[in-house]
This record gives structure tokens, C-alpha cells and sequence, in this order.
């Protein structure tokens, strides 16, 4: 039977229970949210799912707390917020909910608990702090969100309800959007991978269309893949691939020669009529053509391997 009633504890909020009512609302969306402390609303009862109050986990009674003595843990050990008992209980059907193919629940489920609800649930309970984040430290989500809270002498009736409000329907922005993106991902990886098929032992993969590449080539060890070609809009589009998830450095540059140039001088310098720009840090070129973007791509390769008929390692 569905809730008839969303309970979390009332006063200031934080990221858990805020994106722990992202989920719940979708699959329960005529049930309305109680913001309160009072036993009668915190304690146990079928039209309830209780959340981020009430000093208990008891998912077959509807609750869902952390904060409590011997409260559970991943199976690493690590802690959960609301947040995460409650995506641990309900995400799957969320995520069934959004339209997610059901061949693509698990995996989706469980990258979006990695990427997205344990920072949450750790930040939540302490064991990770935003400074971990440096420069960016206040602007990592859950710190995001408390930033709606009412400030310190806003003593309206009602302001912490109406703010958690608000900052609920931004919250919710944030989790579709990346569910989205996460499932794009998983879409994206179908496509690659049978790209990486049909490239065989060439340097170049060519895509259909801009997605994201790295992480199926990685999947398919693919390590051989300097350089990626793909149409974007009205022109093509010669991308570098990252050696690493974490930063910037290119398994392959493009050619020095080209490094800030744009239209005819471009085509000039590379020899490749059609050519239109290429990135003065030498990851990304255009061109007007697929034709003129696979030269480009060749030249690249050329350059890129050049080194190994001298001796020295390619890169």
C-alpha cells in the first residue's frame, strides 16, 4: 500500500533527507511530506515511510534512520545517510520509474550509488569533509544546498518549510539530470564499443555523433585508440583521447604545427583542405568535412607514431 505521508525531521535540512525525498516523491507523488519531530508522526505506522528521524531502520516498518546506535553500514563499512538507505530500498524502482531499461537498473543503480549517493552519505556522517574538495569545497552539492536554509534570523512562520520546498525542486533538477546523464552513458558505451569493433587494429575511431568515448574504450582495452572523429553539427570534430579519467594528458597530441590555427592557415600548415581549427592545447581540431576530418586524423597518427622510427617509445 502506498504512504499517505512522507515524514523527515522538521528545522534546518540537510542534502540527505532533501534527496531522499527526490526519490520518494516520484514514486509516491500523492503523498504528502510532514516535516516534524513529534512522536505521534515519527513512530512507525503503515501509512508512513519515516526518514532521517525517528532512531530506527526497520525497512519492512517503513523507516529509515542513521543516526542511532548500531545504525547499518555498507558492506565495506562505510555509512549511510537516508539517503542512502533510502536509494538502497527504493532506487531501483525509481530508476524503473524514470524509464530506465530494465537490462540497465543494476548497473545504472549501482554507479549512481558510487558517483552520487555515498559522497553524500559520507560527507553526511562526517567520515569525509568538503575541504576534501579544496578551492571547490563550497561548492560540492550537499554545501550547495544548505545554502538554501533560511538564514540565522529569518524567524517567519513556516520559512524552513518553504525553503525546504524550494530546495527540494532543485535537488530534484540535480538527481534526473544525473540519471540522465548516467544512463546516456550506458547508451553511449553500446555504440562505442561496437565502434571499437568495426576501427579493428586503426588508430582512429569514428563515432556517429559527440558521446562520451573514454570509458568504453578503456572497457574494451582498446589501448591502441589515439584519436577519436565524430560529426558535430555542420562540421567534424578530431578529439584527443585522455590517458586518464583524472586528467588531461592525451595518449596523442595533434601536431604542434597546428596548435592555434584556424581556417586557411590552418589548411596551410596540415595540408588538409577543409581543415577549420584546431585547439591551441592541441586536443581538438575541426574541419568542414568527414573526408578532410579523417586526414587531419591520419596526419595526427603519422605525426603521433613518428617518434618510433627513431627509437624512442610512441606515445
Amino acid at each position: 500500500m502506498a504512504p499517505d505521508f512522507l515524514v523527515t525531521h522538521s528545522g534546518g535540512f540537510h542534502a540527505d533527507e532533501l534527496l531522499s525525498s527526490v526519490i520518494l516523491t516520484r514514486l509516491f507523488p500523492d503523498a504528502r511530506i510532514v516535516r516534524s519531530r513529534a512522536p505521534e508522526w515519527i513512530t512507525p505506522a503503515g501509512d508512513k515511510i519515516i526518514y532521517d528521524v525517528g532512531g530506527a531502520f526497520d525497512p519492512a516498518a517503513g523507516i529509515f534512520d542513521h543516526h542511532q546506535r548500531g545504525a547499518p553500514l555498507r558492506d565495506d563499512g562505510q555509512p549511510f545517510s537516508s539517503f542512502g538507505l533510502v536509494w538502497r530500498q527504493f532506487g531501483r524502482d525509481y530508476l524503473n520509474a524514470t524509464g530506465i531499461p530494465a537490462d540497465d537498473i543494476d548497473a545504472l543503480h549501482a554507479s549512481f550509488d558510487l558517483d552520487f549517493v555515498l559522497p553524500v552519505d559520507l560527507m553526511d556522517n562526517g567520515a569525509l569533509s568538503p575541504a576534501a574538495a579544496g578551492v571547490l569545497a563550497k561548492l560540492t552539492l550537499p554545501v550547495l544546498l544548505e545554502t538554501l536554509k533560511p538564514v540565522f534570523d529569518d524567524r517567519e512562520p513556516g520559512a524552513d518549510d518553504r525553503a525546504f520546498h524550494d530546495a527540494l525542486a532543485i535537488a530534484r533538477g540535480f538527481v534526473e539530470a544525473s540519471i540522465r546523464q548516467a544512463a546516456a552513458k550506458l547508451r553511449a558505451e553500446s555504440i562505442v564499443l561496437r565502434a571499437i569493433t568495426a576501427a579493428g587494429d586503426g588508430r582512429v575511431l569514428e563515432l556517429p555523433m559527440g558521446m562520451p568515448f573514454r570509458p568504453a574504450i578503456v572497457k574494451a582495452g582498446a589501448d591502441h585508440l589515439l584519436f577519436v572523429v565524430h560529426p558535430r553539427d555542420t562540421d567534424w570534430c578530431l578529439t584527443g583521447i585522455r590517458r586518464a579519467s583524472d586528467g588531461f594528458e592525451l595518449r596523442a597530441d595533434l601536431p604542434a604545427a597546428w596548435a592555434g590555427l584556424t581556417g586557411e592557415n590552418l589548411a596551410a600548415v596540415c595540408g588538409v583542405a577543409g581543415a577549420t581549427f584546431c585547439h591551441n592545447g592541441r586536443f581538438i581540431a575541426a574541419a568542414t568535412t568527414r573526408e578532410a576530418a579523417l586526414e587531419m586524423a591520419r596526419i595526427a597518427v603519422a605525426h603521433a607514431l613518428a617518434p618510433q622510427r627513431t627509437g624512442v617509445a610512441a606515445p
